[in-house]
C-alpha cells in the first residue's frame, strides 16, 4: 500500500548528535550503507520531534494529528545506480501515538515501537524523557537555546551543521524483509536549526557498549528546530541487490 504524502507542523525537533569511531560505525549499519563521514568521523544520534496537525497532504488541518517521536539516526551514504547518495539509516522509531505504532508502515512512515515521553519546555529551555513500553529504549535531553555549537563538536560552526543534517533528509528505515529499507523523504518549506546547549544527555542506545566500545562514541551537539511546515514523501524501498548494481 502507498503511504499517501503526509503534511503536518514540527512544533519542536531536536536533533541530539554524537560523532563516532568511523571502523565502529560501519559494523553497527548494514549493506548497502557506510558512514557519511565528516573531518574523519560519522555522525549518529537521535531525532526528538512533535508533530501536529500530520494528515494527508489534501486533507484539512482539523483531521490531523499530533505525537511525540523519536527515531535513532546515522548519517549514510551509498551507491545506486551508479551515483553516490546521502541520508540516514534509522535503526528505531518510536511513538508516544497508537495509530503510529499500528498503522506505522502502511499509513504513516516507518514502524513504530510504542513509548512515553514526558516534556517540559519554555522559550528557551527543552527538556524530553522517553522510555519504551518494551523496556529496550530510554532517552533523556535537556538542553537551552545558545547561539554557538560547543567547542568540542566536529562541526566548525552552526551553518556547517545545519547543510550536513539539511542533506540527510532521505531516510531508509528496516522492513519486515531482512536487506530491504523503506524510503521517506522529508520537505521543509523554513528549514531553520538554532544551536541547544545541553545540560542533560542520556541514551540506552549510545551506553550500549555491545555496539558502542568505550570512548568510540561522545557527544557532539544538539540543533534545535521549531515551527517548521513540512512534508513526508513516500520513497521506493531500496534493496542491497539494487543499490550493488
Amino acid at each position: 500500500m502507498k503511504i499517501p504524502i503526509m503534511r503536518g507542523i514540527m512544533d519542536r525537533r531536536i536533533l541530539a548528535n554524537f560523532h563516532v569511531d568511523a571502523d565502529v560505525l560501519a559494523g553497527v549499519v548494514p549493506e548497502p550503507f557506510r558512514p557519511k563521514l565528516i573531518h574523519g568521523v560519522g555522525i549518529a544520534g537521535v531525532c526528538l520531534i512533535r508533530l501536529r496537525q500530520l494528515r494527508p497532504r489534501f486533507a484539512p488541518r482539523f483531521l490531523g494529528i499530533g505525537s511525540e517521536n523519536a527515531a535513532h539516526r546515522i548519517a549514510v551514504e551509498w551507491e545506486q545506480d551508479g551515483e553516490l547518495r546521502e541520508g540516514v539509516y534509522i535503526p528505531r522509531r518510536d511513538s508516544s501515538s497508537w495509530l503510529n505504532t499500528l498503522l506505522g508502515g502502511r499509513l504513516f512512515p516507518g514502524f513504530h515501537y510504542h513509548a512515553r515521553f514526558t516534556t517540559r519546555e519554555t522559550d528557551d529551555f527543552y527538556s524530553v524523557l522517553m522510555e519504551s513500553d518494551d523496556g529496550e529504549t530510554r532517552l533523556a535531553v535537556e538542553g537551552r537555546v545558545t547561539a554557538e555549537l560547543p567547542g568540542s563538536s566536529v562541526f566548525g560552526s552552526l551553518a556547517e551543521a545545519s547543510d550536513f543534517f539539511e542533506g540527510g533528509s532521505l531516510g531508509f528505515s528496516d522492513t519486515k524483509k531482512p536487506g530491504r529499507y523503506h524510503g521517506l523523504e522529508l520537505h521543509t518549506r523554513n528549514w531553520k536549526v538554532e544551536s541547544l546547549a545541553v545540560e542533560k544527555i542520556e541514551s540506552s542506545f549510545f551506553d550500549n557498549q555491545d555496539l558502542f566500545p568505550a570512548g568510540s562514541a561522545s557527544f557532539d551537539c544538539a540543533l534545535l528546530m521549531r515551527q517548521i511546515d513540512h512534508e513526508w514523501h513516500e520513497r521506493p524501498t531500496l534493496c542491497c541487490q539494487e543499490a550493488a548494481g
